[in-house]
């Protein structure tokens, strides 16, 4: 089946099947083996394809290994300074002559050799993006991540409606038409997976999961525990505020009004005595609703 039975009635035929973007920012140790591999996938797969590295301003000699790949069967776009890995999906994504995009990591831990059956699982399929879930039987994410993932994910699914297997996952295929309607609101940084995954949940796009295994990275991970789990925690919540602030402004809400209304009881049948606190979190609570339904006021008009 053909990647143009499928195209929506705002995307071109282009001259490419599918686009593998790969963003490169000081991989010098499993750089050349994520070529070779990805070598072999072209070669084998049953379609065009074209291959795009963007080296994110390395300079531990990544930049060295990439300026001698004279094939053509690559593009290297370089960054003069690293301006994260977001920025340089954004600048393949841009560039890129398919209206499928699949986005994988250059430090050999995600499978790349399913990226051509995802494809054609995406087309049956007729997706808007295909996902390679991090819980197939082998896979080795760092024992200190676990937790904060852990959170993440119940965070989101609650906020979406939906069991996200993996909300941030490297290796996936997405329609650029789709990508480039929220691209104003794609941050340059590690959440850019994050933020697409919301964005297309939360407004009704078909995503689909497919197990896979993930392997021991080579080279040093570029992930800061801490301070990256924060933004992640930050931008679910600013990305479906966005989106469905209701999810955000009804809970809150309800906590200062059912607050307020045990504090009312305790006051009438325990304590006896007339207190204002009860009154402060009652406002707030029908704050909180008010602000709530404008913003989805708001967010329905602008759709």
């Amino acid at each position: 089946m053909t990647p143009q039975a499928f195209l929506k009635s705002d995307e071109t035929v282009k001259e490419i099947d599918l686009t593998i973007v790969i963003p490169v920012y000081n991989e010098k140790e499993g750089i050349e083996k994520t070529i070779q591999h990805l070598d072999q996938i072209k070669r084998d797969a049953d379609f065009d394809m074209e291959i795009i590295l963007v080296n994110d301003g390395s300079d531990d000699g990544t930049e060295e290994i990439l300026g001698k790949l004279s094939s053509g069967d690559y593009r290297v776009i370089n960054h003069p300074k690293n301006r994260g890995y977001g920025a340089a999906l954004k600048t393949g994504i841009n560039v890129a002559k398919s209206c499928y995009i699949a986005i994988t990591d250059a430090d050999g831990t995600y499978p790349n050799e399913r990226i051509p059956k995802f494809f054609h699982e995406m087309l049956d399929k007729n997706l808007d993006m295909l996902v390679g879930a991090r819980t197939g039987a082998n896979v080795k994410i760092p024992l200190i991540r676990k937790p904060a993932k852990w959170v993440l994910n119940v965070l989101a699914n609650y906020l979406t409606n939906v069991k996200i297997p993996d909300i941030n996952s490297g290796l996936r295929i997405m329609r650029k038409s789709v990508v480039e309607r929220f691209i104003n609101i794609l941050p340059d940084g590690f959440s850019f997976t994050t933020t697409i995954t919301l964005a297309m949940l939360t407004n009704g796009y078909a995503v689909k999961y497919i197990p896979i295994d993930y392997n021991t990275r080579e080279g040093k991970s570029k992930i800061r525990p801490i301070y990256d789990t924060l933004n992640f925690l930050q931008l679910i919540i600013r990305t479906v505020l966005y989106f469905d602030p209701l999810k955000i402004f009804v809970p809150l809400s309800g906590f200062f009004l059912g607050t307020s209304a045990l504090m009312v009881l305790y006051r009438l049948f325990i304590s006896k005595a007339f207190g204002v606190t009860s009154i402060i979190f009652f406002i707030c609570g029908i704050q909180l609703l008010g602000l709530g339904m404008i913003a989805d006021l708001i967010d329905k008009r602008l759709k």
